[in-house]
């Protein structure tokens, strides 16, 4: 009896498009994971490894090398790989990517994007690196990292939801302390997560970590681009970060302290180091007409839009009055909010806002989030065209999900007082920083207050089912703090 090998196309993925080869044994990189085992060469990702920015089609992978090196991964349906490795060779169509450096100029970061998935399906990766920038080609190449991630179900399949959000990692000293440096990680790992919205301050740059109680590495203040990817290296120097992020998509924006406290956009002379510092250390897509936008959507099934904002990039200065043309998001933005939530056919339409909608907050003459408070100016105005918008067009099932001021706080808002709740907010963390102090939501939107206390590290946990949305508040010690569900309208 012959045996019959197929040869099959391998698609080389390169930025924008892929493109198909047919593979022989001698066609793959030496030590391919499809060919003979390699062993696992973990030094060579000193930061882990983090998948993020998921949808149904695509998902990018972030990795940093120690060094100048090449990166080559390769992904596939496990039925794929467990048939790729029977076999020994890559007889089954095994994506990989072309080789990507890695160098000094992004300080060694790669967010690689995997494309032309398919829907609901899990996929098994590996990573190949061969240090100074060999290719993979030349045999020196190590296997750095393996993993799965699932792809997103297409926005016409209904199915159930698990995701957990939080802020505020590393404040007012409450840094790394002993190996796993940030424990709360893993009691998010133990809730069966889809994925992890981080609703910014992934660091605290202009708050030094004293050694001890902290592990060395961060006592300064960061100013610059180096110092800004330093204290990001630090905050992945936690063991207990690295391993959710190994298991766990992430979907991440920022607030103000990965440039200093309450910066206002453009008008800071470091918000551009900050934000490059940002992108090379989280998984975060790339949008063609704007390379530095940050504000995006995700669409998981029938029942969840998630529409992340960026609130710092665009912003007037907090100081300046409200009014017409004090604005927090910028026009294209709010239209592209406005635009994505009166088209959106999703059940539950979701709005992260890194600062919460109605709780004076800020230093004097101003206020740095959306609520005005006694002198202090606010963005009122631009919120009530939000508030409006969501009111007047009936739009139903919409939450606000916000973090920053290191309590919890959960309100149902009735803008219009007609005995009929409108939209609901709730806000969780810190993650690890000093609790804040609990103010009260102001009366301007008309709230009932669910909840509002502090005290402990939190994140918040929310299952979306078609018929409902159930919130709750975890502590760091895995104890619930907080439960709310609301029925789908």
């Amino acid at each position: 009896m012959h045996r019959v090998w197929f040869l099959l196309p391998v698609c080389l993925l390169a930025v924008g498009h892929i493109s198909c080869v047919s593979p022989s044994r001698e066609g793959l990189p030496p030590n391919s994971p499809f060919g003979n085992a390699v062993v696992l060469a973990t030094d060579l990702l000193p930061q882990g490894i983090g998948v993020g920015d998921v949808s149904a089609t695509s998902a990018l992978l972030w990795v940093r090398t120690d060094g100048p090196a090449t990166v080559q991964v390769e992904w596939a349906t496990p039925a794929m790989w467990d048939m790729a490795s029977k076999l020994a060779t890559a007889m089954a169509p095994v994506p990989r990517t072309v080789e990507l450096a890695a160098t000094a100029d992004t300080d060694y970061t790669l967010s690689i994007p995997l494309t032309g998935l398919t829907p609901a399906t899990r996929y098994r990766y590996h990573v190949l690196i061969a240090r100074g920038g060999d290719s993979p080609h030349s045999g020196k190449p190590k296997l750095a990292a393996r993993g799965e991630w699932r792809t997103l179900p297409e926005a016409g399949t209904s199915a159930p939801v698990t995701f957990a959000w939080s802020a505020d990692l590393g404040g007012q000293g409450r840094c790394r302390q002993g190996p796993d440096g940030y424990p709360i990680f893993d009691v998010m790992q133990r809730q069966n997560l889809d994925f992890f919205l981080f609703l910014g301050d992934t660091i605290y740059s202009d708050d030094s970590c004293p050694a001890p109680p902290n592990e060395p590495g961060a006592d300064f203040v960061a100013t610059t681009l180096d110092e800004y990817r330093a204290r990001h290296r630090y905050q992945r120097g936690a063991a207990a970060l690295r391993r959710f992020l190994e298991s766990v998509p992430v979907y991440v924006t920022w607030d103000d302290h990965e440039v200093r406290n309450d910066f206002s956009g453009p008008f800071d002379p470091r918000m551009p180091a900050g934000r490059q510092a940002l992108r090379e250390y989280w998984p975060i897509s790339t949008h063609a007409d704007e390379p530095h936008r940050l504000y995006r959507s995700v669409r998981y099934g029938a029942d969840l839009e998630l529409f992340i904002l960026d609130t710092r990039q665009y912003r007037s200065p907090d100081t300046d009055l409200d009014g017409p043309v004090k604005t927090m998001l910028g026009a294209a933005q709010l239209k592209w909010l406005l635009d994505g939530l009166g088209n959106s056919t999703a059940t539950w339409k979701v709005i992260a806002t890194s600062v919460p909608l109605s709780v004076p907050k800020g230093g004097a003459g101003y206020s740095d989030g959306w609520a005005s408070g006694p002198n202090a100016p606010g963005f009122e105005r631009e919120r009530q065209v939000l508030v409006d918008a969501i009111v007047q067009r009936c739009m139903k099932n919409v939450v606000f999900l916000g973090g920053d001021v290191h309590y919890v706080q959960a309100n149902a808002y009735d803008p219009n007082r007609d005995g009929t709740i409108d939209f609901h907010e709730f806000v969780a963390g810190p993650l690890s920083a000093r609790p804040g102090r609990q103010t009260p939501a102001s009366d301007t939107l008309h709230p009932t207050r669910l909840v509002n206390e502090g005290g402990y590290q939190n994140f918040g946990l929310i299952r979306i089912t078609k018929t409902s949305l159930e919130v709750m508040v975890v502590d760091e010690t895995g104890a619930t703090r907080f439960a709310h569900r609301m029925t789908a309208r």
